[in-house]
């Protein structure tokens, strides 16, 4: 294959299959009529006599206060006068919030990086964030990151973006109400606004059904799933399992051909894919980024526990060197939840507003979310920083209208099917011809008569059973050569016809 030197082959394009795809225009969103940050001094001023006061009351001594206006917090660096003792500082912010007459302040003592202390204070007329002028800035449209995520703006008024390849799993977490699933509908647009569906897959699970129900519409452009799954967002909690545990296939799949290519990330096989200097024929093609998203995970692990944990572990901890991102949200940051496993594979934090501070230490290991005041307002913890974002608002009516201008155009002929998953030992008595299910021969003579694809879903359907006996039933049919096996991610084939099932079953 190393022809390509020679000139003798082009590279390989991953987007020609559909060359004619556009990405949505900015016109689907709404436009941002507060385009500039209206900064309001005369409320500033009042802010910095009010600090001056309440510190010299409890002895501290400043001397002089700078303000930097954000579209809902403005933060104030206070210079304390030499020799202060920064912890005074600190121990007085409930004093401070008293003495403004507002929630939501937070007291950054110090600031990195500077020798000023931070006070940041909400404004009395907050702005909002829209996701368009997100989008349209420069930041976003110049940045070149694999995976960017466009979260909203800093306190300093500045787009926050960030590479989810660098984190690289995230998670998401903060009482009902607060922003949670506005920010998981921002960092999907903001991904498909960037991202050319042959680039990235997107793994929808969510058990509370309509959160991500917007985005089915998608599955023959940026959806992955299983072959014989009805639904591309992933609800069922038996579904949801073998998802993960599919996943996990995927995973250890791509690590194989990583292995074969010598190479030690996606970004050097695609590269070495593209070049021609793999051979599609050894099972080599193109890897797309698949992103996990995972919502609800709290009410995940009440229903399943380890079943749910330990896939999601597995994933969190390797799945980077090949592509493969999570993120996973929760209402309930209890440490029976957010397990010490799930926090260490998952350095990558977005806190909404919590009720408790114990909620954020548990997400963020420090305090701070108890004092967001809510509506967008997080704390994004990534590569040992942390910055308080105003989360973009996305509105149902955009998401709608952008999804609805991807599934017009035309997609793939199938979503990007994941492979089959393995089941726990135990559980399928692969090939045991012997012990045949009572539903054997009937779940035979239904698929050789209906011609339907071969799937565990669709006996779980006819028969009304379990996952496990279908998939019993379905490695049974296997081993006596009535279905083949999954093969790559592709569905079963029937192999036989009615005449030739009698046969096999006269046989057996």
């Amino acid at each position: 294959m190393n022809e390509l030197n020679n000139g003798m082959f082009t590279p390989y394009d991953p987007k020609a299959e559909l060359s004619r795809y556009h990405r949505p225009e900015l016109d689907l969103l709404l436009e941002n009529k507060n385009k500039s940050v209206s900064v309001d001094f005369e409320e500033q001023d009042e802010n910095k006599k009010r600090i001056i006061d309440i510190l010299k009351y409890y002895g501290i001594e400043v001397s002089h206060v700078e303000s930097i206006s954000g579209p809902t917090m403005t933060l104030y660096e206070v210079v304390p006068v030499k020799g202060t003792q920064i912890a005074k500082i600190r121990r007085h912010e409930n004093d401070i919030a008293l003495s403004l007459g507002v929630r939501g302040i937070r007291v950054i003592a110090p600031i990195p990086g500077k020798g000023t202390v931070g006070i940041e204070i909400p404004n009395k007329d907050p702005e909002i964030v829209s996701i368009r002028s997100i989008l349209e800035s420069k930041a976003f449209k110049e940045c070149n990151y694999k995976l960017p995520i466009a979260l909203g703006t800093t306190i300093s008024n500045e787009v926050c973006i960030a590479d989810l390849t660098e984190m690289p799993h995230l998670l998401v977490a903060g009482a009902t109400g607060q922003g949670k699933s506005v920010g998981l509908n921002t960092i999907i647009a903001s991904l498909l606004y960037k991202r050319h569906p042959a680039e990235l897959k997107f793994v929808l699970i969510d058990p509370k059904i309509v959160g991500l129900c917007f985005y089915r519409s998608l599955h023959n452009h940026f959806l992955a799933q299983l072959p014989d799954d009805e639904d591309a967002v992933v609800a069922d909690v038996y579904n949801i399992e073998r998802t993960l545990n599919s996943l996990c296939v995927e995973m250890d799949n791509r690590f194989s051909l990583l292995k074969d290519a010598n190479v030690r990330n996606i970004i050097e096989y695609n590269e070495k894919f593209i070049n021609r200097r793999l051979n599609p024929e050894k099972g080599h093609r193109f890897l797309p980024y698949i992103l996990i998203i995972v919502d609800e995970f709290a009410d995940l692990i009440m229903t399943s526990g380890k079943a749910i944990e330990t896939p999601i572990a597995r994933i969190a901890q390797k799945a980077r060197a090949v592509g493969m991102h999570m993120i996973i949200a929760t209402q309930r940051p209890s440490t029976n939840v957010i397990t010490g496993i799930i926090k260490a594979n998952f350095p990558g934090r977005i806190a909404f507003r919590v009720s408790q501070m114990v909620d954020s230490k548990t997400i963020l290991d420090r305090p701070g979310a108890n004092q967001l005041i809510g509506r967008g307002d997080m704390l994004f913890s990534h590569n040992g920083s942390m910055e308080r974002v105003q989360c973009a608002f996305i509105d149902t009516p955009e998401v709608e209208a952008m999804v609805n201008f991807i599934a017009d155009q035309p997609g793939y002929e199938h979503p990007y099917f994941l492979p089959e998953p393995k089941m726990n030992e135990g559980e399928i008595s692969v090939g045991n011809l012997t012990d045949r299910d009572p539903l054997f021969e009937d779940a035979a003579r239904y698929l050789c008569s209906t011609g339907d694809t071969p799937s565990t879903s669709s006996l779980q359907r006819r028969f009304s059973i379990g996952y496990n006996r279908a998939g019993k039933i379905m490695d049974q049919l296997e081993a006596a050569g009535i279905v083949g096996p999954p093969q790559d991610g592709k569905q079963r084939q029937l192999l036989v016809d009615l005449k030739q099932l009698n046969d096999i079953l006269n046989s057996l």
